[in-house]
């Protein structure tokens, strides 16, 4: 499990690293100039193979140390350079005073906000964003803005690349949000490439990050490897031995129950119904109304049928304690997911909640919370999760003045808690979370994008890998995260064009892949 420091726990690995005699400040801070000019070498090649012109902004703090080592390596190169700095020189902290009287030592060093234009201009360069780094605490206001990022807004700096320096001037490190004043007016940097150090922060995943970051290269520079830091870790690949069969009998994998809506609306539980089979449930049935029967007849094969025709019979079906998983909610109706919802959690089996099942209590949240059990699984958007967590999406939705401001994260580690479950927040950056307030997130960015999974049935999928997992004996958290892992590889490996319909296609490929 790959960790994600927020910005106070990256500064105690550094704090604890120096202290223990490993390494300097200023070690560090050699190494993480040599690691953003290597890394921007690498991803322009182009400006490998001669010299070119760059501008520097330093900031107040360590950042800006780094950029003054950016900056002496790039003149060493052959560069030519045009350096500024925020702050008085004379106030900054003693590793970045010592790098800020190297680079002095060979070349000019001009105040920020500039006064005028800077002279490099016009063709191709690089442009430094080392400003402030992970400890941004507050919007850099317009004052700033227009005298240190507006003025590359323009035509004259159109074809000039721009890499930020752990993280782009005016992203929270920890939440991915934008800091901005009280007007809500919050510019930040925009970067090609964003190199950071030890570890990916929640910002480069989170929110707007991704998208202010660019392409997000992790440069190591020699701190002692760790374990996960804090509460908040990455969604890795899935071990292929937990996904792996191991023969037996297909009661042995596990009995997955997908409850239908009625005539034409149950097209969503059969998307959910494939994916659990799958995704390796032993078997998987599809139990609908009276007068979804015929439609479900002529489309399920290898899933099977079951009539239910409200919270009797579906009481009755449970009485199998065969029947190890739940999903209820794609397509199902409002009505009957009032109606189904607490009749499914009496028999407190493991359970996916998606879509209509939580729509329903949209009313009265309470009414859903009281009947949870750490064996369910919530899977709401955006929408869904401000119905049932109006005040944690209101804080979402408030301007973020200071940093750390509430992230995702916080979001749903505090829904989990309040509900009593494992609650999957799904988007471009998901975020899961189990009351223990262990989060994890999966960004389908940079390279796991898949902007063609934004289509119609691609999450009730997702709730029937959830549920087949959870069918075949995986815990909650361990199955939810999987599922969000196999969920945009199986996109991945289809491509543009994707329809829900291809996804349960493509997990056999994936599992092969990684296995299975």
């Amino acid at each position: 499990m790959t960790g994600l420091p927020t910005a106070a726990e990256m500064r105690g690995i550094e704090r604890d690293a120096i202290a223990s005699g490993q390494v300097s400040g200023l070690d560090l801070m050699e190494r993480a100039g040599q690691g953003v000019v290597d890394a921007v070498l690498a991803h322009w090649p182009e400006l490998a193979a001669t010299p070119h012109r760059a501008i520097v902004l330093c900031g107040p703090g360590n950042n800006g140390g780094d950029g003054f080592v950016v900056a002496r390596l790039l003149k060493a190169l052959g560069w030519e350079l045009e350096v500024f700095l925020l702050g008085d020189p004379a106030r900054l902290p003693p590793d970045a005073a010592t790098n800020h009287a190297r680079w002095a030592a060979m070349g000019a060093v001009k105040p920020l906000p500039m006064s005028a234009r800077p002279e490099l201009a016009g063709g191709t360069g690089l442009i430094v964003d080392a400003l402030f780094g992970i400890g941004l605490s507050r919007g850099i206001g317009p004052e700033l803005a227009q005298g240190a990022l507006m003025p590359f807004d323009g035509a004259a700096y159109l074809d000039w690349h721009r890499v930020a320096v752990d993280v782009p001037s005016g992203l929270c490190a920890d939440s991915g949000r934008i800091l901005t004043d009280e007007a809500g007016r919050g510019p930040a940097f925009r970067a090609d490439l964003t190199v950071t150090f030890h570890a990916a922060k929640p910002g480069h995943l989170l929110g707007p990050g991704p998208d202010l970051c660019g392409r997000v290269v992790v440069c190591d520079i020699g701190l002692p490897s760790q374990g996960p830091v804090g509460a908040l870790s990455l969604v890795d690949a899935p071990d292929a031995s937990v996904l792996r069969k191991q023969g037996g009998h297909k009661f042995d994998h596990g009995h997955a129950l997908v409850l239908s809506g009625g005539r034409g609306r149950s097209g969503a539980a059969r998307l959910a119904a494939r994916a659990a089979l799958k995704i390796g449930a032993g078997l998987v049935t599809v139990a609908a109304p009276p007068e979804a029967m015929a439609e479900c007849a002529a489309q399920l094969t290898a899933i099977m049928l079951r009539e239910v025709a409200g919270e009797a019979d579906l009481a009755a079906m449970l009485e199998d304690a065969r029947l190890t998983a739940l999903c209820l909610g794609p397509g199902l109706g409002l009505a009957q997911a009032r109606a189904l919802v607490p009749a499914a959690l009496a028999a407190r089996r493991a359970t996916v909640l998606d879509a209509d099942a939580l729509t329903a209590f949209a009313d009265a949240p309470d009414a859903l919370f009281r009947g949870l059990h750490p064996g369910v699984v919530l899977t709401p958007h955006d929408g869904e999760f401000g119905r049932l967590f109006p005040d944690l999406a209101a804080r979402l939705g408030a301007a973020a003045v200071s940093g750390p401001a509430f992230s995702r994260a916080d979001a749903v580690r505090a829904a989990a808690g309040r509900a009593g479950c494992v609650v999957l927040l799904k988007g471009r950056d998901t975020v899961i979370a189990d009351p223990s307030g262990d989060c994890r997130v999966h960004a389908a960015t940079g390279p796991r994008a898949v902007p063609w999974l934004a289509t119609a049935g691609a999450g009730d999928v997702l709730a029937g890998i959830i549920t087949g997992l959870m069918a075949r004996g995986l815990p909650a958290m361990a199955a939810t995260g999987a599922a969000a892992w196999l969920h945009v590889e199986a996109a991945r490996r289809y491509g543009p064009g994707l329809i829900a319909e291809d996804l349960p296609e493509r997990l056999p490929h994936v599992l092969r892949g990684l296995g299975a």
